[in-house]
């Protein structure tokens, strides 16, 4: 007979992120060695301060897309994917 057991079916996992990546994988790397602070200052005059949506952090849109060029990824909807 096929039973399911439905008290394990919703138990929440607990997942570190720091655990999933290696620690001498190459981004690590890219992460400890540039400081990307500045690209926030740059991108901060390009913004209004007082009006419309808040913004996608330009700092991680362009760690997106350097993670893209290293890997080859060509569209921005695969690298999402990705």
């Amino acid at each position: 007979m096929f039973r399911t057991n439905p008290s394990r079916e919703f138990q929440p996992e607990t997942v570190n992120i720091e655990d999933l990546v290696p620690q001498d994988h190459l981004l690590r790397k890219i992460n400890e060695t540039i400081d990307f602070s500045f690209i926030a200052e740059k991108c901060r005059p390009l913004y209004c301060q007082d009006n419309g949506r808040p913004c996608i952090d330009p700092v991680m849109l362009f760690k997106m897309l350097l993670i893209g060029y290293l890997y080859g990824i060509r569209s921005e909807r695969r690298l999402i994917e990705e």
